[in-house]
């Protein structure tokens, strides 16, 4: 049920709406990961998280892993701490460079925006995940867009332009079992 939420989260808000340019391409490849991992403490995610390094590393084909930690890091505050460890962590071991991180959560907001702002939901997702992407890949995706500075603001745009209440409906229909395709 994670992992469907999941996906229909990436189907049905991130490629729907067109927050990542690059992930339909993935998706439509089936070159995605998902990994639901049992940690609820910052060491164990840690652990899930080189794992998965490894399992890039291990597997070329694999594209992008989305590590979906469902337990433990509920709270946003705690979640960004996770994650600048997880960064720590990823040049500690040499793998700046090789591989990016970007995070997802359901309360995500962004520094000094209001948590009601619909462009927090250009993050938000059902579950907290830390997205493990190729820095090559993303790399050549960014060379054939024709602006890709531009995607933030596009965006931030257009969720606003959406609206609060329909993006929250939209992210409460992506835990459901059935994809809602809205």
């Amino acid at each position: 049920m994670i992992i469907k939420s999941i996906n229909n989260w990436l189907e049905n808000i991130v490629i729907k709406h067109n927050f990542c340019p690059f992930a339909k391409k993935e998706l439509l490849r089936n070159s995605i990961r998902y990994y639901v991992s049992e940690a609820d403490n910052t060491e164990d995610a840690l652990h899930h998280l080189m794992d998965e390094l490894i399992f890039l590393d291990q597997h070329p084909e694999t594209e992008t892993t989305l590590l979906i930690i469902p337990e433990g890091f509920n709270d946003f505050d705690d979640f960004l701490d996770l994650v600048e460890i997880a960064n720590a962590l990823l040049e500690e071991c040499h793998y700046r460079g090789i591989y990016q991180l970007a995070n997802f959560h359901p309360d995500y907001c962004f520094q000094g925006s209001d948590n009601n702002d619909p462009a927090n939901y250009t993050n938000r997702a059902p579950y907290p995940v830390l997205h493990l992407i190729r820095e090559r890949s993303l790399e050549r995706a960014v060379a054939n867009h024709p602006d890709p500075e531009g995607i933030p603001e596009r965006n931030i745009a257009y969720a606003r332009e959406l609206g609060l209440e329909r993006l929250q409906s939209e992210l409460k229909l992506t835990k459901q079992t059935k994809s809602p395709k809205l």
